[in-house]
């Protein structure tokens, strides 16, 4: 077991999603995948759906990636680039299996 950390960031179809996980491959990120959502808000903005395609690139699209303090901490500064207002939650976890080198 190693504890690693654990960045999850809340977007929209119309962010830079795709881009932001090009640069986390670029980077060297051990894995990150993004998640589309068929509903959801942020802030605190009026829900969307998948009934809502037409509404414009306003579902949610959630970016999930684990990785070492060392990595992390080097790519943040450019996610706050590439997803500025976003929110981004870090949380510190225990990889119970798997390899993240």
């Amino acid at each position: 077991m190693r504890t690693a950390v654990q960045i999850t960031i809340y977007l929209n179809e119309s962010d830079k999603w795709s881009q932001i996980l090009q640069m986390l491959r670029a980077e060297n990120v051990a894995g990150a995948s993004a998640f589309h959502a068929v509903g959801g808000f942020n802030g605190r903005n009026r829900v969307h759906t998948s009934s809502l395609v037409d509404a414009g690139g306003d579902l949610p699209v959630v970016i999930v990636f684990v990785d070492f303090e060392e990595h992390v901490s080097r790519v943040l500064p450019r996610l706050f680039e590439l997803a500025p207002h976003r929110l981004m939650v870090r949380e510190n976890v225990v990889v119970e299996q798997g390899n993240l080198d």
